[in-house]
Protein backbone atom coordinates (compact mmCIF):
# COMPACT_ATOMS: atom_id res chain seq x y z
CA UNK A 1 0.00 0.00 0.00
CA UNK A 2 1.48 3.33 -1.13
CA UNK A 3 -1.38 5.55 0.03
CA UNK A 4 -0.93 8.17 2.75
CA UNK A 5 -3.60 8.88 5.37
CA UNK A 6 -4.59 12.00 3.41
CA UNK A 7 -4.86 10.01 0.16
CA UNK A 8 -7.01 7.38 1.88
CA UNK A 9 -9.29 10.13 3.23
CA UNK A 10 -9.56 11.68 -0.24
CA UNK A 11 -10.38 8.27 -1.75
CA UNK A 12 -13.06 7.63 0.91
CA UNK A 13 -14.59 11.02 0.13
CA UNK A 14 -14.45 10.41 -3.65
CA UNK A 15 -16.13 7.00 -3.35
CA UNK A 16 -18.89 8.36 -1.10
CA UNK A 17 -19.46 11.46 -3.25
CA UNK A 18 -19.53 9.37 -6.43
CA UNK A 19 -22.16 6.98 -5.10
CA UNK A 20 -24.32 9.89 -3.94
CA UNK A 21 -24.08 11.48 -7.42
CA UNK A 22 -24.81 8.21 -9.23
CA UNK A 23 -28.10 7.32 -10.82
CA UNK A 24 -30.76 5.45 -8.89
CA UNK A 25 -30.11 2.47 -11.16
CA UNK A 26 -26.41 2.30 -10.27
CA UNK A 27 -27.11 2.84 -6.56
CA UNK A 28 -29.57 -0.08 -6.69
CA UNK A 29 -26.71 -2.29 -7.89
CA UNK A 30 -23.84 -0.81 -5.89
CA UNK A 31 -25.77 -0.85 -2.63
CA UNK A 32 -24.32 -0.45 0.84
CA UNK A 33 -23.56 -4.17 1.09
CA UNK A 34 -21.69 -4.23 -2.25
CA UNK A 35 -19.98 -0.82 -2.41
CA UNK A 36 -16.27 -1.07 -1.72
CA UNK A 37 -14.61 1.04 0.96
CA UNK A 38 -11.36 2.87 0.24
CA UNK A 39 -9.39 0.19 2.11
CA UNK A 40 -11.05 -2.54 0.03
CA UNK A 41 -10.34 -0.73 -3.25
CA UNK A 42 -6.67 -0.25 -2.36
CA UNK A 43 -6.27 -3.87 -1.20
CA UNK A 44 -8.10 -5.30 -4.23
CA UNK A 45 -6.09 -3.29 -6.74
CA UNK A 46 -2.58 -4.09 -5.53
CA UNK A 47 -0.02 -4.90 -8.19
CA UNK A 48 -0.61 -4.63 -11.92
CA UNK A 49 -4.17 -4.91 -13.23
CA UNK A 50 -5.19 -5.00 -16.87
CA UNK A 51 -7.62 -2.10 -17.11
CA UNK A 52 -9.80 -0.83 -19.92
CA UNK A 53 -9.01 2.78 -20.77
CA UNK A 54 -11.52 4.77 -22.83
CA UNK A 55 -10.41 7.86 -24.74
CA UNK A 56 -12.16 10.00 -27.38
CA UNK A 57 -11.17 10.70 -31.00
CA UNK A 58 -11.25 14.14 -32.62
CA UNK A 59 -14.66 13.19 -34.07
CA UNK A 60 -16.01 12.44 -30.59
CA UNK A 61 -15.93 8.68 -31.11
CA UNK A 62 -15.05 6.54 -28.08
CA UNK A 63 -12.03 4.25 -28.23
CA UNK A 64 -11.14 1.62 -25.67
CA UNK A 65 -7.87 -0.18 -25.13
CA UNK A 66 -6.20 -2.22 -22.42
CA UNK A 67 -3.29 -0.90 -20.40
CA UNK A 68 -1.25 -2.13 -17.46
CA UNK A 69 -2.88 -0.21 -14.62
CA UNK A 70 -1.25 0.33 -11.25
CA UNK A 71 -3.35 1.74 -8.41
CA UNK A 72 -0.90 4.04 -6.66
CA UNK A 73 -1.63 6.86 -4.22
CA UNK A 74 -5.37 6.36 -4.54
CA UNK A 75 -5.63 6.49 -8.32
CA UNK A 76 -4.56 4.78 -11.54
CA UNK A 77 -1.12 5.06 -13.13
CA UNK A 78 -0.32 3.69 -16.61
CA UNK A 79 2.09 4.12 -19.47
CA UNK A 80 1.88 4.15 -23.23
CA UNK A 81 3.98 4.92 -26.26
CA UNK A 82 3.81 8.50 -27.47
CA UNK A 83 3.14 7.07 -30.95
CA UNK A 84 -0.07 5.33 -29.84
CA UNK A 85 -3.52 6.57 -30.80
CA UNK A 86 -4.41 6.86 -27.10
CA UNK A 87 -1.44 9.21 -26.51
CA UNK A 88 -2.68 11.47 -29.34
CA UNK A 89 -6.20 11.38 -27.87
CA UNK A 90 -4.94 12.18 -24.36
CA UNK A 91 -2.83 15.11 -25.57
CA UNK A 92 -5.87 16.74 -27.19
CA UNK A 93 -8.73 15.45 -25.02
CA UNK A 94 -7.57 14.18 -21.61
CA UNK A 95 -11.01 13.10 -20.36
CA UNK A 96 -10.97 9.32 -19.78
CA UNK A 97 -12.85 6.44 -18.23
CA UNK A 98 -11.01 3.55 -16.60
CA UNK A 99 -12.54 0.21 -15.67
CA UNK A 100 -11.14 -2.81 -13.88
CA UNK A 101 -13.49 -5.81 -13.96
CA UNK A 102 -12.56 -9.14 -12.43
CA UNK A 103 -15.19 -11.54 -13.76
CA UNK A 104 -18.58 -11.20 -12.11
CA UNK A 105 -17.19 -10.61 -8.62
CA UNK A 106 -15.34 -7.29 -8.52
CA UNK A 107 -15.34 -4.04 -10.47
CA UNK A 108 -13.94 -0.52 -10.08
CA UNK A 109 -15.05 2.20 -12.49
CA UNK A 110 -13.61 5.73 -12.69
CA UNK A 111 -13.97 8.85 -14.80
CA UNK A 112 -11.64 11.82 -14.77
CA UNK A 113 -8.73 13.54 -16.45
CA UNK A 114 -5.49 11.88 -17.54
CA UNK A 115 -2.47 13.94 -16.58
CA UNK A 116 0.87 13.18 -18.18
CA UNK A 117 3.67 12.80 -15.66
CA UNK A 118 6.93 14.44 -16.73
CA UNK A 119 10.34 14.80 -15.05
CA UNK A 120 9.70 18.17 -13.37
CA UNK A 121 6.74 16.59 -11.53
CA UNK A 122 7.84 14.95 -8.27
CA UNK A 123 5.42 12.08 -8.95
CA UNK A 124 7.30 11.21 -12.16
CA UNK A 125 10.42 9.92 -10.39
CA UNK A 126 8.36 8.00 -7.87
CA UNK A 127 6.26 6.45 -10.66
CA UNK A 128 9.37 5.41 -12.61
CA UNK A 129 10.89 3.85 -9.47
CA UNK A 130 7.64 2.01 -8.65
CA UNK A 131 7.25 0.67 -12.20
CA UNK A 132 10.93 -0.33 -12.33
CA UNK A 133 10.46 -2.28 -9.11
CA UNK A 134 7.38 -3.99 -10.52
CA UNK A 135 8.75 -4.89 -13.97
CA UNK A 136 12.42 -5.31 -13.06
CA UNK A 137 13.40 -2.67 -15.60
CA UNK A 138 12.52 0.91 -16.35
CA UNK A 139 9.34 1.15 -18.39
CA UNK A 140 10.97 4.16 -20.08
CA UNK A 141 13.42 1.71 -21.71
CA UNK A 142 10.59 0.16 -23.73
CA UNK A 143 10.79 2.82 -26.45
CA UNK A 144 11.96 6.30 -27.37
CA UNK A 145 8.75 8.09 -26.30
CA UNK A 146 7.20 6.23 -23.38
CA UNK A 147 4.71 8.40 -21.52
CA UNK A 148 3.35 7.95 -18.03
CA UNK A 149 -0.14 9.09 -17.04
CA UNK A 150 -2.01 9.50 -13.78
CA UNK A 151 -5.78 9.64 -13.49
CA UNK A 152 -7.18 12.66 -11.65
CA UNK A 153 -10.50 11.02 -10.79
CA UNK A 154 -13.72 13.00 -10.63
CA UNK A 155 -15.89 9.91 -10.04
CA UNK A 156 -15.18 6.37 -8.85
CA UNK A 157 -17.19 3.42 -7.58
CA UNK A 158 -16.08 -0.02 -6.48
CA UNK A 159 -18.34 -3.05 -6.30
CA UNK A 160 -18.08 -6.63 -5.07
CA UNK A 161 -20.70 -9.35 -5.44
CA UNK A 162 -19.69 -10.74 -2.03
CA UNK A 163 -17.86 -8.18 0.11
CA UNK A 164 -17.35 -10.47 3.13
CA UNK A 165 -15.68 -13.08 0.90
CA UNK A 166 -13.58 -10.40 -0.80
CA UNK A 167 -12.51 -9.02 2.59
CA UNK A 168 -11.46 -12.50 3.75
CA UNK A 169 -9.53 -13.08 0.52
CA UNK A 170 -7.75 -9.73 0.94
CA UNK A 171 -6.96 -10.39 4.60
CA UNK A 172 -9.26 -7.61 5.82
CA UNK A 173 -11.49 -9.83 7.99
CA UNK A 174 -14.93 -11.22 7.16
CA UNK A 175 -17.28 -8.39 8.07
CA UNK A 176 -17.54 -5.54 5.60
CA UNK A 177 -16.33 -2.10 6.58
CA UNK A 178 -19.24 0.18 5.90
CA UNK A 179 -18.77 2.77 3.16
CA UNK A 180 -19.72 6.23 4.38
CA UNK A 181 -22.76 6.53 2.12
CA UNK A 182 -26.49 6.05 2.70
CA UNK A 183 -27.88 2.54 2.34
CA UNK A 184 -29.53 1.66 -0.97
CA UNK A 185 -31.52 -1.31 -2.25
CA UNK A 186 -29.40 -3.97 -3.92
CA UNK A 187 -29.68 -6.03 -7.05
CA UNK A 188 -27.96 -9.27 -8.04
CA UNK A 189 -26.84 -7.64 -11.29
CA UNK A 190 -23.30 -6.41 -11.77
CA UNK A 191 -22.75 -2.64 -12.06
CA UNK A 192 -21.97 -2.98 -15.76
CA UNK A 193 -25.51 -4.32 -16.32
Amino acid sequence: MQETAAEMAALRDLLARSRRRSTEHLRSIVGEDRALSAAEVVAALGGMKVVSLATVTARGEPRISAVDGHFLHGTWLWGSSGTSAKARHLAARPAVSVAYVDGEGLAVFAHGTARRLEPPDGRFGEAVAYLTGHYGMSSLALGPDIRLYRLEPAWMVGWAADRPALRRRLGLGGGPASPTTPASPTSPASPAG
